[in-house]
């Protein structure tokens, strides 16, 4: 249900019991807050909240869920999206409806590897995070912004964040509370608003809002797979990103969905194609 919002299966902000219930710390307005998801035998979730902020979580389940996302005006042009398309019936792009839980991991991502990304958003939540709330003894909150902003220089080069991140996060700290506007803006002027903070360029923008707002039409500009993962699927050979944005262009309006359905399709980057060198600005 929260896949979009996991960084990395030892992401100690999610956990899935045996149950088969989904657990996630995050923060709130009011303070730390873990909400739990769970399905019931009719089908149907169930949720439950802990802290001071679990009114706001349970009155934002149906946007983490996907009720305010809407398909309706999608049409497939390609055969491997339509194959997509039916392979995603029922999946909806979720809202987490807050900014800031999803801005740093994103951050973290901007230039680096996934699993070098993934650990020094452990090492966040971990180290300077707070406990979630309730009876998951694992479960964390990232570092909010006030948290955040105490870090000292030496402690995020410890975490294998690099100056240009640590800056990037710094400055999106010190106006937190503005960019949660960004949610009701929404659209390009929601990642327009986002983009005012410096380091906060079109790809983390856009990775910010499809998990923010479920943001249809946000495409991540500057992947360094993407363009290739899209234009193998739709045309054939690698692209760069003005020619994956032509590729796009039928889809405006959902080229995010397309994306997405097109994952699901299996499209993928070539197993031998070239990948980004893992870094670790610890020993730097």
């Amino acid at each position: 249900m929260l896949a979009p919002l996991r960084r990395g299966s030892g992401d100690p902000t999610t956990r899935v019991d045996p149950s088969g219930a989904v657990w996630w710390g995050t923060t709130t307005p009011a303070g730390p807050t873990t909400l739990r998801l769970r399905k019931n035998r009719a089908g149907e979730v169930e949720a439950a909240a802990w802290g001071q902020g679990a009114h706001l979580v349970l009155d934002g389940v149906p946007g983490l869920l996907g009720a305010a996302d809407d398909a309706s005006g999608f049409v497939a042009v390609h055969d491997v999206v339509e194959r997509g398309r039916r392979a995603s019936r029922g999946v909806r792009l979720c809202a987490s409806g807050r900014v800031w839980d999803v801005l740093v991991p994103a951050v973290l991502e901007q230039k680096v590897t996934g699993r070098e990304a993934w650990r020094s958003w452990r090492e966040l939540c971990c180290r300077f995070g707070s406990r979630a709330p309730g009876p998951v003894e694992e479960l964390r909150v990232a570092p909010d912004p006030l948290q955040l902003r105490g870090i000292r220089d030496w402690e995020w080069h410890r975490a294998g964040i690099d100056g240009a991140r640590r800056r990037t996060l710094i400055a999106a700290a010190s106006v937190a509370s503005r960019l949660e506007r960004a949610v009701e803006l929404r659209g390009a002027e929601g990642r327009e608003l986002l983009q005012k903070v410096p380091g906060i360029g079109p790809w983390t923008a856009a990775e910010i809002a499809q998990r923010a707002w479920g943001d249809p039409d946000a495409v991540s500009v500057g992947d360094y797979h993407l363009p290739t993962i899209v234009g193998l699927a739709l045309v054939g050979r690698p692209l760069d990103d003005e020619g994956m944005l032509e590729a796009l262009a039928p889809y405006e309006g959902h080229r995010h969905r397309a994306v997405r359905y097109l994952g699901a399709a299996g499209a993928s980057r070539p197993r031998r194609g070239p990948r980004m060198p893992a870094r670790d600005y610890r020993a730097v």
